[in-house]
C-alpha cells in the first residue's frame, strides 16, 4: 500500500456511484487517496488488515460509505482510532438512509464519526479536505477558491434573478 492522505472504503459495489463523488472532488483538490470495498460482516479479517495498513501508512482520513446496519464507519474509528472517520449513510431501499444515518451518528462515547447526510459523498470529501488543510496552506488555499466559486456562483444566479424577474428565471429554469 502506498502513502495516501485519504482512504474512502465502503460495503459493497453498490455504493460505488454514491462514493465516487467524494473520489471527483479529491481529485480536484489534487489530495491522494485510495478506494476500497470491504465488509466488517462478510470480511472481517480483511477489513482488520486494512484498519492495520491504514495505521502502519499514517493515513490521515477515512471516509466510510455505508447502509444498512452502517458499522463500517464505526468499526474503523475503533480499529483506527487516532484517525478522523467520515460516515456516509447510504440510501437504502426499505428505510431511506434513515437506518444508516442511525447507525452511524449514534456511535458511543469516545468513538466518534463525523456525519454527513445520506449519500453526502462530496461533503465528506469536502470535510476531509478542510481536515487536512490544517497543516496545509497549498490544500487550504484550494479549498479557499472552491468555497469562493460556491459564493460567486450564487451572487451570479442572484445577479440574473434580478434582471430577468421570478417568472423568466422560472421558465429558463424549467420549472
Amino acid at each position: 500500500m502506498k502513502n495516501i492522505d485519504v482512504a474512502i472504503i465502503m460495503g459493497s459495489d453498490s455504493d460505488l456511484p454514491i462514493m465516487k463523488d467524494a473520489c471527483a472532488f479529491l481529485d480536484t483538490m489534487d489530495i491522494s487517496y485510495e478506494v476500497k470495498i470491504l465488509s466488517v460482516h462478510r470480511t472481517p479479517e480483511k477489513a482488520m488488515e486494512y484498519a492495520n495498513q491504514l495505521k502502519e501508512n499514517n493515513v490521515k482520513v477515512i471516509i466510510a460509505g455505508a447502509g444498512g446496519a452502517a458499522h463500517l464507519p464505526g468499526v474503523f474509528a475503533a480499529l483506527v482510532p487516532t484517525v478522523p472517520v467520515i460516515g456516509i449513510p447510504i440510501h437504502t431501499k426499505t428505510l431511506n438512509g434513515l437506518d444508516s444515518l442511525y447507525s452511524i451518528v449514534q456511535m458511543p462515547s469516545g468513538i466518534p464519526v463525523a456525519t454527513v447526510a445520506i449519500n453526502g459523498a462530496k461533503n465528506a470529501a469536502i470535510l476531509a479536505t478542510s481536515m487536512l488543510a490544517i497543516g496545509n496552506d497549498t490544500i487550504k488555499e484550494k479549498l479557499k477558491n472552491f468555497k469562493t466559486s460556491l459564493k460567486d456562483g450564487v451572487c451570479k444566479k442572484d445577479e440574473k434573478l434580478q434582471q430577468v424577474g421570478l417568472e423568466e428565471y422560472l421558465n429558463q429554469m424549467g420549472k
